[in-house]
């Protein structure tokens, strides 16, 4: 991976977690919140990022950082399909 890949996931699992501070401990996120955060475009080029928020978030689960969900239940990121929302352990 390049530098500037690096620094994109950085960058990225970042925004997870500031976006998640910002809100209520009990609260989720999307990871297209975090796709839009970091985007600086005005297009909608944040959608190239959604895979790369879900890599982000699979690496914070991995570190115990995060929970990925479905349905307001914790899910295994890696066989997750369709929407997932964000959110810190409970």
């Amino acid at each position: 991976m390049t530098d500037t890949g690096r620094q994109r996931d950085q960058r990225l699992e970042r925004a997870i977690l500031e976006l998640l501070d910002s809100r209520d401990p009990a609260s989720s996120i999307c990871p297209s919140d975090v796709a839009r955060a970091v985007y600086d475009g005005d297009d909608d080029g944040w959608r190239a990022l959604m895979e790369p928020v879900r890599r982000a978030a699979r690496r914070l689960v991995d570190a115990g950082e995060v929970e990925v969900t479905q349905s307001g239940r914790a899910v295994e990121p890696a066989t997750a399909r369709g929407p997932i929302r964000i959110r810190r352990p409970h």
